[in-house]
């Protein structure tokens, strides 16, 4: 009887006004003020990334992110890595079948014909196995300076423009490791091809 007395008395409401109090201070400083205090000081020291580290071309459109890859369906831009969900970012993640699955080999077949059918002047064991194979996310913005490099004869047909010139620009466009000491060496494809269509348009 005490209990039920206590629970709807003066201090049960007491209790429960507590606990209210607590619950609009969590909703103003978690809702609000947290989230004001990170995009703010995201917005201040590094806005590239906090706005999505997108990528304009030279007219000023945006035409991508440098954290997200895309699909070159033109032969003579380069290509990326092969991506199960055709780079699709709302579907992030790829089929995690083991070596011997029949899949798994069908679609690595799939593209080792495909690179023969557009490259046959680079034979496939020139090929790092990471343009024949998909990442883990589906979505990798970067290849391997030799993914770019083997690439070179194609593009070099189909654009006229010397090996040289490409390879120079690959060089260009070629992050080294994090820091001197963290990753591997890598190229955005998004921003090689958009280098590429300006020494085109020249």
């Amino acid at each position: 009887m005490n209990q039920a007395s206590n629970a709807s008395g003066p201090s049960g409401i007491s209790t429960l006004w507590i606990a209210l109090r607590a619950g609009i201070v969590f909703i103003l400083i978690c809702g609000i003020v947290y989230p004001l205090a990170t995009t703010g000081i995201a917005q201040a020291i590094m806005p590239h990334q906090a706005n999505g580290s997108l990528v304009k071309d030279a007219e000023g459109h945006v035409v991508g992110s440098a954290l997200i890859g895309q699909n070159f369906a033109d032969p003579k831009y380069f290509q990326g890595r092969v991506s199960s969900i055709s780079y699709q970012a709302e579907a992030s993640g790829s089929n995690n079948y083991g070596p011997s699955n029949p899949e798994l080999l069908n679609r690595t077949q799939a593209s080792i014909d495909a690179w023969k059918a557009a490259n046959p002047d680079v034979p496939v064991d020139r090929v790092p196995i990471s343009l024949l194979t998909n990442s883990a996310s589906g979505l990798d913005p970067h290849i391997s300076p030799e993914s770019a490099q083997v690439q070179i004869p194609r593009i070099s047909k189909l654009t006229g423009i010397s090996p040289e010139q490409l390879g120079q620009l690959v060089d260009a466009h070629t992050a080294g490791r994090d820091l001197g000491v963290f990753g591997e060496p890598r190229v955005n494809v998004l921003e090689l091809n958009l280098a590429l269509r300006a020494l085109l348009a020249k």
